[in-house]
């Protein structure tokens, strides 16, 4: 080793290369405090050799990004580990750098002759935030686009030249595949360069006037090597098993796959950001305009910090003193900004909805990418816009919310909520249903409560305007045909019969009917038996009940019972009562959504509108219907929640508002 070290010390001086690097002088001692550099440095170089690892199986285009950084998280060899690494990484580099600057001010390390060093960091500090900036979108999930288009738009608001700033970024006037490859080039080329010249011509100047000392006398002098060093090391360590732990013990997050036609409310900045966007949802501040909160403020808080050299230098002490102040001050206003976004977002239920449907449409993307059929030429953004699962409920929350519920809220985990009005205080009251809950549509629990109890079933189309009108025009005496749950020929009959229906003898039977309903409508998450189907078709066509329900069956009403719906469906043979012919059946679904009002269902009675393919695309009707069905993958994430609870114990206590007839009529 001797001979080596030697040979390479009369080449390129290697001895006195390491001598010049290690032994540098340390007045008053090795101390912690002087750990905050060297662990920026060392987590630098972490994002340098994870980012590499990375960048050898990233593919940046919008239809391989996620792709690739799926095959990066879930395929490749200790991929997620790796990410995790890079990820956290980049974080703890932000909360190291701000620990930095505020030390670097508190001891006055900006001050002459060190002031060019302390612009050199500041400098590095923007660098870094750009990294963090651009590293955002390369996923191409939904998390990163929507928040890079805010970036992206901030920088539209800029004095002069934000327009085209915008536009070289974005790479030209749409956001898309060119904003995509411009961030890569930014992240993975142009910033890290610039870090690492500009890291170097820090590290020169820094050696050139040394560490800022309070107390000389503090310790003994000693070097750099081994006792500063040893202190470095373990503090360098410390790092690494913290951003380690976190990529184990919680991997890095990847959203959905970005859709642009998909609106994200649950967009937000990374945390060390939050304090910006908290700040530019002030009421004061979104008067000012963007460009006072997002550039103006900004720009004069980091002159404030840029001429703290230049104040301490006029004004002595006191300018030293009012620059502590200042980083203090800001460093306490990054917090609590920070804590109040965090804690507004955990109270705000819109945002913890839609939250929570991010990683819902994460995880079902995750599932379908892992499947049999892996992820499709066209790119992974299919995978959920194909999904009736995924879709489903969005189309519902579209289309249907306004009158339906489904378990109580909007299809997408909701409860709907009126307007609220100026000056109003607290949340605003729930809208009323004014149709029938579809959760659990053509289950046995739906179908045994249209046998058992249906005016309970439907009562929710009582709060309907049409209904209100209805009922009053026929006390007035005006003859009025309309759907009515507490007095039609089906409600008397059910409230009638409830008691024999309950009853012992009779309870084979009704089991046996809601099984034969349930089939017909062909639910693909239930498994039906088949003897019992028989019986209850039977039972339905001719009656063979006990007690005195016998000889009552459906077919004394509603006709082709146990057919398959029609291929071509329609009026010549209705009887004037809803076909059963494959009720709750995605083709009867369908044809009902497309012709309420048709006689093969509720004919004129009907007040909910006809869908035409102009307003509810063929496509998106076999979404919705297939979701309505269960007729999609399996899946194991879990559904949104029952909400029918919640907004029953809100009618109760009166923290509803009805529904207005036209919003009832629009649906």
């Amino acid at each position: 080793m001797k001979m080596l070290i030697d040979w390479m010390d009369d080449r390129v001086g290697i001895r006195g290369m390491l001598h010049e690097a290690l032994y540098e002088r340390v007045p008053g001692g090795a101390r912690w405090r002087y750990v905050w550099g060297s662990t920026l440095v060392f987590t630098f170089l972490l994002q340098v050799i994870t980012g590499f690892m990375l960048w050898s199986a990233y593919s940046p285009s919008t239809r391989t990004a996620w792709e690739s950084v799926y095959f990066i998280q879930h395929e490749m060899f200790l991929g997620s580990i790796i990410r995790g690494l890079h990820h956290y990484a980049a974080q703890a580099m932000v909360v190291l750098m701000a620990i930095h600057l505020v030390q670097v001010v508190i001891d006055g390390a900006y001050k002459a002759p060190r002031e060019v060093n302390f612009w050199l960091g500041i400098v590095l500090m923007m660098i870094v935030l750009g990294l963090s900036l651009t590293g955002y979108l390369l996923p191409w999930d939904q998390k990163g686009y929507y928040a890079t288009q805010v970036t992206t738009n901030i920088m539209s608001v800029t004095p002069i030249v934000g327009a085209e700033v915008q536009t070289l970024a974005q790479g030209g006037n749409e956001y898309g595949h060119l904003t995509l490859t411009r961030f890569f080039a930014m992240h993975a080329g142009l910033l890290p360069a610039s870090l690492v010249a500009f890291l170097a011509l820090h590290i020169m100047v820094f050696r050139r006037h040394g560490l800022t000392v309070h107390d000389e006398k503090h310790a003994p002098d000693t070097t750099f090597w081994p006792d500063q060093v040893l202190k470095d090391a373990v503090a360098c360590l410390a790092v690494l098993t913290a951003v380690l732990a976190l990529a184990v013990l919680r991997p890095a997050e990847l959203s959905a796959p970005a859709d642009p036609a998909v609106k994200f409310d649950a967009a937000r900045p990374e945390w060390y950001f939050l304090f910006l966007f908290r700040f530019l949802r002030f009421q004061a501040v979104e008067a000012l305009g963007l460009t006072f909160g997002a550039i103006i403020v900004p720009g004069v808080i980091m002159g404030i910090i840029a001429v703290m050299p230049i104040t301490a230098r006029l004004l002595g002490n006191f300018g030293h003193f009012l620059n502590r102040a200042f980083i203090w001050l800001m460093a306490a206003g990054v917090v609590a900004l920070t804590v109040l976004a965090a804690w507004e977002d955990a109270n705000d239920s819109d945002h913890q909805a839609a939250l929570a449907e991010s990683h819902r449409d994460a995880k079902r993307a995750i599932e379908l990418a892992s499947g049999p059929d892996r992820i499709p030429v066209d790119g992974a953004v299919s995978l959920l816009r194909r999904d009736p699962f995924t879709q489903g409920p969005r189309l519902f929350a579209q289309h249907c919310s306004s009158c339906h519920r489904w378990n109580g809220h909007d299809g997408r985990g909701s409860l709907i909520r009126d307007a609220v009005a100026d000056g109003a205080i607290g949340e605003a009251p729930y809208t009323l249903p004014v149709a029938a809950d579809l959760g659990n549509f053509g289950s046995r629990d739906w179908m045994n409560g249209i046998v058992t109890d249906y005016s309970e079933h439907f009562r929710w189309i009582q709060n309907a305007g049409w209904y209100q009108d209805a009922v009053q025009r026929s006390a007035d005496g005006e003859e009025v045909e309309f759907l009515n749950p507490a007095g039609s020929e089906m409600a008397d009959w059910t409230s009638g019969m409830t008691e024999s229906l309950l009853a012992e003898e009779n309870s084979g039977n009704l089991k046996a009917l809601i099984e034969f309903l349930a089939s017909e409508a062909g639910h693909a998450q239930q498994e039906f038996d088949p003897a019992l189907v028989e019986l209850g078709r039977q039972l339905a066509i001719d009656g063979n009940w006990a007690g005195d329900l016998e000889g009552t069956s459906c077919a004394g009403c509603h006709d082709t019972i146990g057919e398959p719906f029609p291929e071509t469906p329609d009026d010549s043979n209705a009887s004037g009562y809803p076909t059963m012919a494959g009720y709750g059946s995605a083709a009867w679904l369908k044809d009902f959504i497309r012709h309420p009002d048709a006689d093969r269902h509720y004919g004129s009675r009907n007040r909910m509108p006809a869908y035409g393919s102009d307003q509810l695309t063929d496509a998106d009707l076999d979404l919705l219907v297939r979701w309505m069905t269960g007729d999609y993958s399996p899946t194991e994430v879990a559904d949104y929640p029952n909400q029918l609870a919640r907004l029953n114990a809100g009618l109760a206590g009166g923290t509803t508002t009805e529904a207005p007839a036209a919003a009832a009529a629009e649906e």
